[in-house]
């Protein structure tokens, strides 16, 4: 049986394939259209998912979106309804959308379906799950567990913002929802706004600034914004906030809470800034905590699945695993809407089709690398299409060449094998650096990535090493948990370093590998497996052999704004337009210094316009 996945037409459009319960491919649509968080229509997702089976729509046997509509219109409608008259301005602004468009997605869906297959059949082939449910089973069926709880958090589905599932083999039912308006998501996100980020994107960088304040104003959060209860379940005070009816997150009883307006986006950030942040990352990792516990205790099952927006927030998940209270966690890779494809698919197979489920000892998302790859004959046409100018290798002397820049403290762009599903490069598409390096996280940040100096780093790491440099010994593969670095690899503060003050931290080094240690000494880890990314996993093999360390910097093949690289020439074209200094495409090694200087300089004015 086929299952094609859909998500899209909100944010983060994206389409996945299961084939006999098997997850074949899966892809955002912003890799092919090189718009970030791309909502459209996922059809180049959809193109590629099929070409990578081998087979054509007609062959599909079910196609599943990943909401109800319906039941979000609903919603929308009661909203308005229980605040009038307030709102009546956004409400003027969104229903000619919805009923322009959103209302009879159905008939849209099947318009963009018909491209592929002029005789689709949507009544017949055409499936709605519900976002949570497609979330859920997005968490469950993949993981290596044959029983869980499987918890959901995100801003809000149709009606649901938590969910929680029990699943046992191929069955999952989620037992207990929280309603909006009441979301941790949204909480996030409201405070994503405030602090001058972008809504559905900013969210990490939010999570990032945490650590360089003190959570001073929790009390702020439990005494006016949110009534916590011991279980974890909790309610949002209205009051505050302005996304249920109005055109901003927060309001002007938010904005005299906290003392003063939103920060604009170029505006400076302040030690209230990060301050606010880490008391919003305190509120959350304590929101989720009671409510994991509380479920521990409750169902008596040792395994956690998580999915949505808020379980990447990988410093409470890293929380909840040296919490204790679940014995085993596994957080889907896609966790946010892109992931919803695949659950929707996964979803029908086993909970509609009734079709019975593998479970592996791993999982089943063979390491998240589920997006194209490119031949060696096709990338050499590419790359010369593109006007590069590079030098063929064997596998051996491109490890050797790439260890060589590394040592020399370059930034080097690594495009191998199939693309990553998902917001994290796992060394499929991503830029490498020497962790040991003090300058490279300040490098990668303003020469590279052109983004915020205060953004850290994630550690790739050998499996087999990892506990000898972090505080923890469990598979990562997905750099969904943060622990700290390891006590022997920590340099000891002095007096005057602890007396500083947030971004004045950051060029305090803390470790002997301190472009990957956050100013808290944490780091969030990928494990890197030989039997998931080879190629990958030798070059930080030679790497250790040359160094001593099992350690790379990794992150993602992008500069600020724009999507992680989805084919050579992108890669080419960020290379360009970077201080990235040595480029490897499959077995093509590309070096700054060979390159048309005409060329480069056109690439950089490209991005500066961009």
């Amino acid at each position: 049986m086929r299952i094609l996945g859909i998500s899209g037409l909100y944010h983060d459009s994206a389409a996945a394939l299961v084939v006999d319960g098997a997850i074949v491919a899966a892809a955002q649509e912003e890799r092919f259209t090189r718009k970030k968080h791309d909502s459209a229509f996922p059809r180049r997702a959809i193109a590629y998912v099929l070409e990578e089976a081998g087979i054509g729509l007609s062959d599909v046997d079910h196609v599943v979106f990943y909401d109800k509509p319906f039941l979000k219109f609903e919603r929308l409608l009661e909203t308005y309804l229980a605040f009038a008259p307030r709102g009546y301005r956004s409400f003027a602004m969104a229903i000619p959308v919805w009923l322009r468009e959103k209302l009879f997605q159905k008939s849209l869906l099947v318009t963009e379906l018909r491209r592929f297959d002029p005789a689709f059949d949507g009544e017949a082939k055409l499936l709605f799950s519900e976002h949570h449910q497609a979330h859920a089973a997005s968490a469950f069926f993949p993981s290596p567990f044959e029983e869980a709880v499987v918890l959901t958090i995100d801003g809000v589905g149709e009606w649901a913002t938590t969910t929680v599932g029990i699943g046992r083999g191929k069955n999952l039912e989620i037992v207990k929802e929280i309603h909006f308006p009441h979301s941790l998501g949204l909480l996030y996100s409201a405070l994503t706004y405030y602090l001058g980020f972008k809504v559905n994107s900013g969210e990490y960088k939010v999570m990032g600034l945490a650590p360089y304040g003190e959570p001073r104003h929790t009390d702020l959060f439990y005494g006016h914004l949110i009534d916590l209860k011991p279980d974890g379940s909790f309610r949002l005070d209205q009051k505050y906030f302005d996304y249920c009816t109005g055109l901003t997150m927060t309001n002007a009883r938010f904005d005299a809470l906290f003392g003063g307006p939103p920060r604009k986006a170029d505006e400076p950030l302040t030690q209230r800034h990060m301050d606010l942040a880490a008391s919003l990352q305190a509120v959350t990792e304590e929101v989720v905590l009671r409510i994991t516990r509380g479920l521990a205790a409750e169902y008596g099952i040792s395994n956690l699945c998580m999915a949505g927006g808020v379980a990447l927030n990988c410093v409470a998940n890293g929380k909840i695993l040296r919490d204790g209270a679940f014995k085993r966690l596994w957080v889907q890779p896609a966790a946010g809407d892109a992931g919803g494809a695949l659950g929707a698919a996964l979803a029908a197979y086993h909970g509609i089709a009734g079709k019975p489920r593998s479970v592996r000892a791993s999982d089943a998302m063979r390491g998240s690398y589920l997006g194209p790859a490119f031949a060696q004959e096709e990338i050499e046409r590419r790359l010369t299409a593109a006007g590069a100018r590079f030098t063929v290798l064997d596998d051996a002397a491109l490890t050797a060449a790439v260890v060589d820049g590394l040592v020399e403290e370059k930034a080097v762009g690594w495009f191998q094998g199939r693309m990553e599903f998902g917001p994290r490069a796992l060394g499929g598409r991503s830029i490498l650096g020497d962790p040991r390096s003090p300058a490279m996280q300040k490098t990668l940040n303003l020469k590279v990535k052109y983004r915020e100096s205060f953004r850290p780093f994630a550690p790739s790491v050998l499996r087999e090493d990892v506990a000898d440099w972090f505080d923890i010994d469990t598979d990562s593969p997905y750099m969904l948990l943060v622990a700290d670095v390891a006590e022997r690899h920590r340099i000891e503060m002095t007096v005057e370093q602890r007396g500083l003050f947030g971004i004045e931290k950051l060029n305090v080094p803390r470790s002997s590998v301190p472009a990957v240690t956050h100013v808290d000494y944490s780091a969030r880890i990928q494990t890197v497996h030989a039997d998931t990314n080879p190629r990958y996993h030798a070059l930080i093999s030679a790497f250790k052999a040359r160094t001593g360390c099992p350690v790379l910097v990794n992150t993602s093949f992008n500069v600020r704004g724009e999507p992680i690289v989805g084919a050579p020439e992108d890669a080419f074209r960020c290379f360009m337009g970077s201080e990235i200094e040595m480029l490897a495409v499959g077995n093509c090694l590309l070096r700054k210094e060979d390159q048309d200087p005409a060329l480069a300089l056109d690439y950089k004015n490209a991005f500066e316009l961009d």
